[in-house]
């Protein structure tokens, strides 16, 4: 929070399978800032308020929806509901008991009959993929008078605000800093070279803990590095070298799902297009409305059409 969706293919995809255990990231990481519980109340409300609406044993959709925690939270206050979720990832955490989840579902082409469903729902992922492709496909799969529910991205809000910063941090450790190649090159040296590297990573992270503080990734990704070399010794050098390029590889995954937020952020603010894209597929803008962390600042806004 892909290829088309914040849990979906490119650098999602590893990111759902590293967390499939739950919703734990690195101190400070992630997508929501830490510290950031009312966000998910905020969320959990929306959700609550959107399906006291729906006809008992409703059919709901949820598309993009990664670890299935939207649909944990519907059927959590409504047993009554028949949930699916699709997303493009192909592989996800188990979905909630009491529901279904199918991996490796592009929202652009969904693979369910015509007027299956009674709700379309999607929190931080429709915003990610072909918007017109995607209202088509959920116009279709929709039954007659059903409603569409969409918490998006503001481009304003927190949740890209947090993220900005590590970017910038992830980016010098790795190309300013250069903190993985320049260990990586001194393991190659022969004798003496674990020390060189060792210096170089322990030198990077007081750079980035005095530059961007401790757990940023300016000092998590070089500290990751010294760990590694430190604890290298008796594995040997492909070792260690494995080790590091998995380090880099992660975090520049991590830089991947955050330009794809700040893209989703942009087309999420364009609202005149995100709302012609549903007009088009005649679905009319019923509500939109802030949805706010308990600051009162707006970290999304929540859109139902019909």
């Amino acid at each position: 929070m892909t290829g088309n969706s914040p849990p979906g293919g490119g650098p999602w995809t590893e990111f759902w399978a590293n967390n499939a255990g739950g919703d734990r990231t690195p101190s400070g990481g992630g997508c929501l800032p830490e510290g950031c519980s009312g966000i998910e109340d905020a969320q959990k409300a929306v959700w609550y308020d959107f399906i006291a609406k729906l006809p008992r044993s409703a059919q709901l959709l949820d598309l993009a929806t990664g670890d299935g925690r939207v649909l944990r939270w519907m059927l959590a206050r409504r047993r009554d509901l028949k949930l699916t979720g699709a997303d493009l990832a192909p592989q996800l955490p188990p979905a909630p008991r009491g529901t279904k989840i199918r991996a490796g579902v592009a929202m652009e082409a969904l693979p369910f009959p015509d007027s299956r469903f009674h709700a379309v729902t999607s929190q931080f992922g429709f915003e990610y993929g072909d918007i017109d492709a995607t209202a088509g496909e959920i116009a279709r799969v929709l039954r007659p008078g059903g409603s569409v529910g969409l918490l998006v991205h503001r481009g304003d809000g927190p949740i890209l605000e947090h993220n900005r910063p590590r970017a910038e941090a992830i980016a010098w450790a790795l190309d300013e800093a250069s903190v993985v190649a320049r260990a990586s090159s001194a393991l190659t040296m022969g004798p003496g070279g674990l020390q060189v590297a060792l210096d170089a990573a322990a030198a990077t992270a007081v750079a980035g803990e005095q530059r961007f503080g401790r757990h940023s990734p300016g000092w998590e990704i070089p500290e990751a590095a010294r760990r590694t070399l430190q604890m290298g010794g008796r594995a040997g050098v492909p070792w260690m070298l494995e080790t590091l390029a998995s380090i880099e590889r992660q975090a520049r995954n991590e830089i991947g799902r955050i330009d794809t937020l700040a893209r989703a952020c942009a087309v999420a603010d364009d609202r005149a297009r995100l709302v012609a894209a549903f007009a088009a597929a005649d679905l009319g803008l019923q509500t939109t409305s802030g949805v706010c962390e308990p600051s009162g600042r707006p970290f999304g806004d929540f859109i139902v059409f019909r």
